[in-house]
Formats: C-alpha cells, structure tokens, sequence
C-alpha cells in the first residue's frame, strides 16, 4: 500500500509538472524511487536552464556580428560629430546601462582640449545617437602613446576586418610595445583577439590572453 501510494503522488506530480517527473520503477525501495523521479525533474530543470543559456549566447553572438555598420565605419561617424582622436570603439551588446537594451556602437574620442567624449552611433543607420563627456585621467598615458603612430583607430579596425567582423578596437598603452588591440567574432561565434601596430597595419594574433591563461593553470597546478 506504501508503495502505491508513492508511486501515486510521483505520478501526480509528473502531470503537473507537464511530464517532466515519471516514476521509473514500481519495486523494490519506495524511497528511492521517489528520489529518483524527483532527480529526473532536477535533470531536466537543469537541461531547460542549459539551453536557455545557450540560447541568450547565441542571441548575444547574433546581435554582435549582425551589425550593419562597420567598427571603422562608426569611428569615422563618431568623428564628425566629435572631432579628435578615436581611441577606442565596441559594439555594445545591450547591457549597458547608458544604452538599456540597445546595441550601439559606443566610441571614446579624445578632443583636441583634452576633453574626453562617450559617443553612441547606430549599429544599423550609422547616425549619432547622442554623447556624453567622461572623466579620465589617462589623458597623458593616451597621448604618449600614439605619439609618433600612424595608424588611426579606425584604420586598425580596417585592417582587423579581414579576419572577421570587428567588434571592439581599443588602444593598448600599457607596457613596452603600444599597439591597437581588436576583437573579431566569425559567424559561428568564435571570438579572437588581434594586435595592429601603430606604425604599419599589421595584423598579428594577441598571444597575451592565451599566455594568461597558461600561467593561471600553471599556478593552479601548484595549489
């Protein structure tokens, strides 16, 4: 009698739960077959949560590569509305909270006053969608930095275009070798990051990510 009563609440519980639940045997301990169906509602929670997961990914990887407006493109928009130098643009994925849900472009311009702009530009019609003026105080580091390049921002996002589509371009002024850093995503959404000279639109991969994560589980290893 036990036994049919568990099976009955398991059985309950699957038509509530729209099937999820199934009682997968009838003998032996009734304790652990109600574990058991209540591990298989778990698993299957589990399976739902994965693939929402996966989704918002690949929602996020479609919204990044579906832009119709280039990195260059955008920085050369930027510009006109905000005359400078360019040191920096990413297409932002909608999590900003400047931005809400939107995907802009969002471009750093660093004016000739020293005045630091935040420009949005339209991913789509490529028109300026509004500015902001930040607080950096990096100025100096920016500009002994580019002293002496020349290659533009939007000449680097150019060059790296050809490995993919472009989705950030960033100055790299810390350290020895200054350089223009890129991030490209393929269709399939695999990410890759490049390094563009500041003197020459040489692309060459950035092995700087893949040596931090070697020494991360080198270290690990230690632990």
């Amino acid at each position: 009698m036990k036994r049919n009563i568990v099976i009955a609440a398991v059985t309950a519980a699957a038509l509530i739960g729209g099937g999820t639940a199934t009682a997968l045997a009838t003998t032996g301990d009734d304790e652990g077959s109600a574990r058991q169906a209540a591990t298989t509602q778990l698993s299957n929670d589990d399976d739902r949560d994965d693939r929402d997961d996966r989704d918002d990914r690949d929602d996020d990887a479609e919204k990044k590569v579906s832009a119709d407006v280039t990195a260059s493109e955008a920085i050369a928009s930027a510009l006109k509305h905000t005359p400078g130098t360019a040191v920096s643009a990413e297409l932002d994925d909608g999590d900003d909270e400047d931005n809400g849900d939107k995907v802009v472009w969002n471009v750093d311009v660093l004016s000739g006053d020293n005045v630091w702009h935040s420009v949005s530009v339209d991913p789509v019609s490529g028109k300026v969608l509004g500015s902001h003026t930040d607080d950096e105080d990096d100025t100096a580091r920016v500009r002994a930095a580019l002293k002496g390049s020349s290659v533009t921002a939007g000449q680097a996002a150019k060059a790296a275009a050809g490995k993919g589509v472009v989705t950030s371009v960033d100055l790299e002024d810390d350290g020895r070798n200054k350089s223009w850093e890129a991030e490209t995503r393929t269709s399939g959404g695999t990410e890759q990051d490049w390094k563009i000279d500041l003197t020459s639109p040489k692309v060459t991969p950035d092995r700087s990510d893949a040596q931090d994560d070697d020494t991360d589980d080198d270290t690990d290893g230690q632990d």
